[in-house]
C-alpha cells in the first residue's frame, strides 16, 4: 500500500476509493470480493493520511449504501463487542482493520446524529465508541507499541490516527474515569519525555471544570492530576498566569514562600510533573537578595538527607543549573534535578566536571538547527539540551524510543545515565559540539561521521532532547560494529554489547535460534542455563549488580509473534506476594503491555520502582531470546525442576515459537 504524498495523491486515492465504490454497489457476486479488497485497501490508505478519517466520515452513507458491510457480523451493528472491535483494529490484516475503521466512522456519524442507520440507535452507538475508545488509551500517548510500529501498511499508524479523530469528535468527557487512569498508569512509569501527558491532562482540567459535565465534578484523582499542574501551591490556587504569579512572590515573606515551595514539591513528587509555577518560584529564590532565597531550594525541590547533602556539597553547581536550565519552558528539569541529587550522582566527581562543561558546552549549527526544530526557539538550544540532560541523569529509566526502531541505543542512554553518567555528558559532549562520537570495537577505531543511518532512516523527533542528538550517532554505530563483525559463527549481539554498552556486560552470550537457521537448538538447555544465572534460588542468592542487555521475541495480545526487541534486565526479586519476579526496563516508552496468554508486564502492584516493568520469572523467561551472563559464576542449573521448564517452554512454543522451527 503506498501513501499519498502531497494532496494530488489524496485526490487521487479518494477518487479511486469513489470509483471503487460505485463499482462496488454495481457488483454481482463473482465479481465483488475483488472490488471489496480494493475498496478496503484504499480505505486504509486513506485513513493513515493527513485529513483521511474526514474524507471517510464524509463518504459513510456511500459505503453503507454500496455494501460494504453486507454478509458480515459489521451489517449487524448491534451485536458488535468492543474488545472482538479493538482486536480487529490493532491485529487484524489490512481488510480487517480497515473493515473495522469504516464500520466505528459510521456508528460515529449515528452517534452524532449525521446518518441514520435502523440497527443501532444513537445512544447505543456512542456507548459502544465509548468502551473502544476506553480500550485502546494507550493510542494517546502519541507514541506506538512495538506491536502497532511493525504492523504492515502503517496499519497502526492508521489506527491511531482514527483514534484521535473519534476522540475529537466525542469528546474526551466521555472517557474522563478511563482517561484519568491511563495518566496516572503512564505517571508510574515516571517518563522523561511529558509533553503528551501534559496534554492530556490538560483535556481532563477542560472536562473537569465545564460546568456542563456533571459527573466529573467529585474526581479526587483528576483534580490532583490537574492541580499538580495548575494550581500546585497556595498561590498559584487559581491559575493566574506565570506573570501574575510573580507578581504576587515579590510580596510574600519567608513563610508564605516555605508554604509555596513545600506545595510545589509534594505536587511534583506525587505525579512527576513539574508546573511552570514552580519554575517561576525557584528563578525567584534565586534572584533574593544575599543569596536569601537559596536555603528554600532543598525545600523546593522536595529533597531528603541524602539530596540535600548532595546539595550543599555542590551548592554552586545546583544553583548554576538552576540559573541556566529553569525556565517556564523547561519547568520539568526541575523533577530531573531533583531526582539527579537524590540519587547521589554528583558525589562522582567527574559527573560534575562533566555537568560544569556541559554547561558552557558551545553547541554545533547543526545541532542547535536540531533542537530548535523539535523544541522550538523560546530558549536558546543549549537550554533545552541542558534540561534533557539533567532529566537523563535524573530519571535513566524514563528515556524512550518513540515511535523509532533504536531500542539498541536507547537502553545504551538507559545504562550509562545509571551506570556509568561520566561517560554519557562525554558523548553528549562529541555529538553536541563536533558532530561525531567517537568508539571502538575490537580495537577498530569508529567514528560515526559519515556512517551511513542505521535502523532508524531518519532522525527521531519525538524524543527526549538527548535522544534526538545522540540516537542518531549511536543507532550508525551499532549497525558499524555488525558489519565489522563479518560472518560469524554465533548471534553479532555477543560481540557487539559488551563493546557498545560498556565493561559489565557479560562476557558470556546464549541464543535461543541458530542466527543462520532460524532453528530453535536445545531450548530447555538455554532456559535452565538462564535459571542458574539469573534465578536467585539457583545461581547462589547473587544479585544483578549492573544491567545487562537482553532480547526478547515480543508477541501481542493474540500471543503471535512481533519480532525481536532488546531490553535490560535490572534485577531478579521476590515481589510483595512472595513471588520470583524479573524486572527490566523496556525502552518502548510504556512498558505495561499485554504479551498474549494472561502475560501481562505490570509497571506497579508488585514491587516495581518508577520506570521498572516486571514478569514473573517464568512468564520472563518464556520470552526470552538472548541473553548475557557471567562465565565464572555457575548456578546450579540441575537443580531446576523439569516441570517449571517444560511450563515455560509450552509458553514460548505456543506462542512466538510458532514462527520458527522448534527441536
Amino acid at each position: 500500500m503506498t501513501l499519498p504524498n502531497d494532496n494530488r495523491d489524496f485526490a487521487s486515492l479518494t477518487e479511486r476509493f469513489d470509483s471503487a465504490l460505485a463499482q462496488l454497489a454495481e457488483a454481482d457476486d463473482d465479481t465483488r470480493k475483488a472490488i471489496k479488497t480494493e475498496v478496503l485497501e484504499c480505505a486504509a490508505a486513506i485513513l493513515a493520511a493527513e485529513g483521511g478519517p474526514q474524507a471517510l466520515y464524509e463518504r459513510v452513507a456511500a459505503y453503507e449504501r454500496a455494501g460494504i458491510f453486507a454478509k458480515s457480523d459489521w451489517g449487524r451493528p448491534a451485536i458488535l463487542q468492543p474488545a472482538l472491535a479493538v482486536r480487529s483494529l490493532r491485529e487484524g490484516d489490512t481488510a480487517t482493520t480497515a473493515i473495522e475503521a469504516l464500520s466505528e466512522l459510521r456508528l460515529l456519524a449515528v452517534a452524532r446524529r449525521d446518518f441514520r442507520h435502523p440497527g443501532i440507535t444513537a445512544e447505543r452507538a456512542r456507548n459502544f465508541l465509548t468502551q473502544v475508545m476506553a480500550l485502546n488509551l494507550d493510542l494517546l500517548s502519541g507514541t506506538l507499541s512495538e506491536a502497532d510500529r511493525e504492523r504492515p501498511d502503517q496499519l497502526g499508524t492508521a489506527v491511531q490516527s482514527l483514534y484521535h479523530y473519534q476522540l475529537e469528535h466525542m469528546g474526551y468527557e466521555s472517557i474522563l474515569d478511563s482517561l484519568v487512569a491511563e495518566v496516572w498508569r503512564i505517571l508510574a512509569q515516571r517518563p522523561i519525555e511529558v509533553d503528551d501527558v501534559r496534554q492530556m491532562v490538560i483535556q481532563i482540567a477542560t472536562c473537569l471544570y465545564d460546568p456542563a459535565i456533571e459527573s466529573t465534578t467529585g474526581n479526587d484523582d483528576a483534580r490532583r492530576l490537574v492541580e499538580s499542574l495548575f494550581a500546585p501551591a497556595p498561590g498559584c490556587a487559581e491559575d493566574p498566569g506565570v506573570a501574575v504569579y510573580a507578581e504576587r512572590l515579590q510580596a510574600m515573606n519567608r513563610e508564605a514562600l516555605m508554604i509555596e515551595a513545600l506545595g510545589f514539591a509534594n505536587a511534583m513528587h506525587d505525579t512527576g510533573l513539574a508546573s511552570v509555577y514552580h519554575a517561576v518560584l525557584l528563578r525567584h529564590l534565586r534572584s533574593l537578595p544575599d543569596g536569601s532565597g537559596d536555603s528554600l531550594i532543598p525545600t523546593a525541590l522536595g529533597l531528603s538527607q541524602t539530596g540535600q547533602d548532595a546539595l550543599l556539597c555542590y551548592s554552586e553547581l545546583v544553583h548554576t543549573l538552576i540559573d541556566e536550565t529553569v525556565f517556564v519552558e523547561t519547568a520539568q528539569a526541575i523533577y530531573g534535578l531533583a531526582l539527579l541529587l537524590e540519587r547521589g550522582v554528583l558525589f562522582s566527581t567527574p559527573v560534575a566536571a562533566g555537568l560544569w562543561r556541559q554547561i558552557g558546552l558551545q553547541l554545533s549549527p547543526a545541532t542547535e538547527d536540531s533542537i530548535r526544530l523539535v523544541c522550538g526557539d523560546a530558549q536558546p538550544p543549549r537550554v533545552f539540551l541542558l534540561a534533557g540532560v539533567l532529566g537523563l541523569l535524573g530519571q535513566p529509566l524514563g528515556v524512550g524510543q518513540g515511535n523509532n526502531p533504536t531500542c539498541q541505543s536507547v537502553i545504551g542512554l538507559s545504562m550509562w545515565a545509571d551506570n556509568d553518567p561520566d561517560y554519557l555528558l562525554q558523548l553528549i559532549t562529541w555529538a553536541a559540539r563536533d558532530d561525531e562520537v567517537l568508539t571502538r570495537f575490537e580495537g577498530q577505531h569508529i567514528s560515526s561521521k559519515g556512517l551511513e543511518a542505521g535502523l532508524a532512516k531518519e532522525n527521531p523527533l519525538d524524543v527526549d532532547p538527548v535522544s534526538l542528538l545522540l540516537v542518531p550517532h549511536l543507532d550508525r554505530i551499532y549497525i558499524e560494529m555488525g558489519r565489522l563483525c563479518g560472518e560469524r559463527d554465533d548471534d553479532l549481539h555477543r560481540w557487539i554489547n559488551p563493546e557498545f554498552y560498556g565493561w559489565w556486560v557479560g562476557q558470556g552470550f546464549a541464543v535461543v535460534a541458530d542466527p543462520k537457521t532460524g532453528e530453535i537448538r536445545d531450548h530447555a538447555g538455554f532456559v535452565r542455563h538462564f535459571y542458574a544465572c539469573y534465578h536467585p534460588y539457583y545461581n547462589g542468592n547473587v544479585p544483578v549488580i549492573h544491567s545487562q542487555p537482553a532480547g526478547i521475541a515480543v508477541t501481542d495480545s493474540a500471543a503471535r509473534y512481533v519480532g525481536r526487541h532488546a531490553i535490560s534486565i535490572l534485577r531478579v526479586s521476590l515481589d510483595p506476594d512472595g513471588d520470583m519476579r524479573v524486572y527490566f526496563f523496556n525502552p518502548n516508552n510504556d512498558s505495561g503491555q499485554d504479551w498474549g496468554q494472561g502475560i501481562v508486564t505490570t509497571t506497579e502492584g508488585h514491587g516495581e520502582l518508577p520506570g521498572e516493568a516486571s514478569l514473573p520469572f517464568a512468564e520472563f523467561a518464556s520470552r526470552l531470546f538472548v541473553y548475557h551472563y557471567d562465565p565464572l559464576e555457575h548456578g546450579n542449573a540441575d537443580a531446576v525442576t523439569d516441570d517449571e521448564i517444560a511450563h515455560v517452554i509450552q509458553l514460548a512454543h505456543d506462542s512466538w515459537g510458532k514462527e520458527f522451527d522448534t527441536d
